[in-house]
């Protein structure tokens, strides 16, 4: 059995137009939900190393995940540039390609990817959109990442910023 984590950054700034998209900001919002879901996170999970996006509103999501949660800090986070997609097939194959041994996957990415990924993984609508600074959490009854396929997963928990 293995436990997909996935979370999407928390709310980025557009107020640069200049500012490249790879290269945004939190928000206020942003940077305000990030440690919340954090804390609360902290209280439902066991720390765990995290794969995270190159962009920089998801690196400053972890960061601000690490403030409300710092167990976190002693955890692995490996910076990912395959992350930074809107395309769930390809995270997709990127969890296919984990090492088996890792019981856990958490990660944090991006939308379109994440929604679609939730909904290919259920094998059915389980969402509409992944709110910024959004959580869920899978179980997959696989013992190998690369058989991580479409309708296998169950959709175990979600928390999203509005419900702290």
């Amino acid at each position: 059995m293995k436990q997909l984590h996935l979370m999407r950054h928390a709310k980025s700034s557009w107020a640069d137009s200049y500012t490249v998209d790879h290269d945004r900001e939190l928000n206020e919002r942003g940077k305000r939900d990030a440690p919340r879901m954090g804390s609360a996170l902290a209280k439902q999970l066991p720390v765990l190393p995290v794969y995270v996006s190159s962009a920089r509103r998801a690196q400053d999501t972890l960061a601000g995940l690490c403030a409300g949660w710092p167990g976190l800090l002693a955890q692995p986070h490996t910076v990912e540039s395959d992350l930074y997609t809107f395309d769930w097939e390809e995270v997709l194959e990127w969890i296919q390609d984990l090492a088996s041994d890792d019981e856990h996957c958490f990660l944090i990415g991006h939308n379109p990817a994440l929604t679609e990924l939730c909904n290919a993984l259920t094998g059915r609508r389980s969402l509409d959109n992944l709110p910024t600074a959004g959580y869920l959490r899978f179980s997959l009854p696989i013992d190998d990442w690369s058989d991580t396929a479409e309708g296998l997963a169950t959709l175990e928990s979600y928390l999203f910023p509005k419900q702290l």
